[in-house]
C-alpha cells in the first residue's frame, strides 16, 4: 500500500479535526484525483507510492496553471487561493533539482545512451536520453526544462 497515500489521509483526517477548511478542501480533491487513477483502466488497482506523487505533482501543476490564468485575468485574490493550494500540495513533493543537478542529470542520461550506441547520441536519439534523464529526476524537474537541457546537450 502506497505510504503517501496513507499519508494524504491522516493529514486529512488532522486537517478536518483543525477545520481548517483550505488543507481539508486541497486534500479531498487530491485523495479523489487518487481514487479515479485507481479506477481508471481495465481493472482497477492499488497506485504505488510513485504513481501516487505523479497525482499530487499533476494536481499541483493545475493549481499553478489556474493561478496563472486568474492572474492574467486580473483575479488576484482566486489567483492567490490557487496558490496558497499549490503550496499544500507541494509539502508531499519531493525537493525540485537545481540547475546544477539537473544539467549534471542529463549528462549522465547522455552517458548512458552512449554507452548503449557506442557513439555519442544526436538529436535523433532524443527520445532515449529524455527517457533516461525524466527516469533519473523522477517527477523532480518539469519536463519542459528537462527537455530543453537534453535539446541544448544534444545540439551543443
Amino acid at each position: 500500500m502506497a505510504e503517501l497515500k496513507d499519508k494524504l489521509r491522516a493529514d486529512l483526517s488532522a486537517a478536518m479535526k483543525e477545520r481548517d477548511t483550505v488543507v481539508t478542501g486541497v486534500l479531498r480533491m487530491t485523495l479523489a484525483a487518487v481514487g479515479k487513477e485507481e479506477v481508471a483502466g481495465k481493472q482497477a488497482r492499488e497506485l504505488s507510492d510513485e504513481e501516487v506523487l505523479r497525482v499530487v505533482s499533476k494536481e499541483a501543476k493545475k493549481r499553478d496553471e489556474a493561478a496563472e490564468a486568474f492572474r492574467g485575468a486580473g483575479r488576484a485574490e482566486q489567483a492567490g487561493a490557487e496558490e496558497r493550494e499549490a503550496e499544500i500540495l507541494r509539502r508531499y513533493l519531493p525537493k525540485p533539482l537545481g540547475d546544477d543537478e539537473l544539467a549534471q542529470l542529463v549528462a549522465e542520461a547522455i552517458g548512458e545512451v552512449e554507452a548503449e550506441l557506442g557513439e555519442r547520441p544526436g538529436m535523433k536519439q532524443m527520445g532515449q536520453v529524455m527517457k533516461a534523464a525524466n527516469a533519473k529526476a523522477a517527477g523532480r524537474a518539469e519536463g519542459g526544462k528537462v527537455a530543453a537541457l537534453v535539446k541544448a546537450q544534444l545540439a551543443g
